[in-house]
């Protein structure tokens, strides 16, 4: 790969991961493209030299925002596929997730936004959601169709749990959320 192809690969990259942390952050509507290209240090015009709409950007900030989980495990030297779902639990329900939506699962943080993004954007949420149910099918007890049934609830529970927990103002309840889900979901491999 040539420099100048290795630089906007580069670039496109960052303009990528900023958007995938401050979509996150803001909902999918809360920020504009000149903001993001603003806070990536580049120029609104080199937008369109990366995607062909804000729509694919939002795409592709979504695989990056679900992808960031298994990358940030491996890089601590932890194999996602070797964690229990009490293991998945802790680190999912946990006071740094519900505090740091930024760095967190778009699900927990854009439901309601994705639902109502592009045909690209859904499609990868699609593809994703089916790949965090096989993981925690593979965690849970029972056979094939239990252990995906398990897999649905305590997914849409851990995703609730984590956006109603960051929704109370009442620190206590947010608590009992996260551990009360937390507690639910550890045991799906019973």
């Amino acid at each position: 790969m040539g420099r100048s192809q290795l630089e906007k690969q580069k670039t496109h990259e960052k303009i990528v991961e900023t958007a995938s942390k401050r979509l996150r952050e803001e909902g999918l509507e809360g920020i504009g493209v000149a903001d993001l290209m603003k806070e990536a240090g580049l120029t609104v015009g080199g937008f369109y030299k990366h995607f062909a709409s804000r729509d694919d950007l939002v795409a592709e900030a979504i695989q990056a925002a679900s992808d960031s989980w298994g990358r940030k495990l491996e890089a601590e030297g932890i194999d996602p596929a070797k964690m229990t779902a009490a293991d998945v639990a802790d680190r999912y329900l946990s006071a740094y997730h519900r505090d740091n939506p930024g760095e967190g699962c778009p699900f927990a943080a854009l439901t309601s936004d994705i639902s109502r993004s592009g045909d690209k954007a859904r499609g990868i949420a699609t593809q994703r959601l089916q790949r965090n149910f096989e993981a925690l099918a593979s965690k849970a007890s029972g056979a094939g169709a239990e252990r995906r049934r398990k897999a649905v609830i305590a997914f849409a529970m851990m995703a609730g749990g984590v956006g109603l927990a960051r929704i109370s103002s009442d620190e206590a309840l947010s608590a009992e959320i996260l551990e009360t889900v937390r507690d639910f979901v550890a045991a799906i491999d019973k």
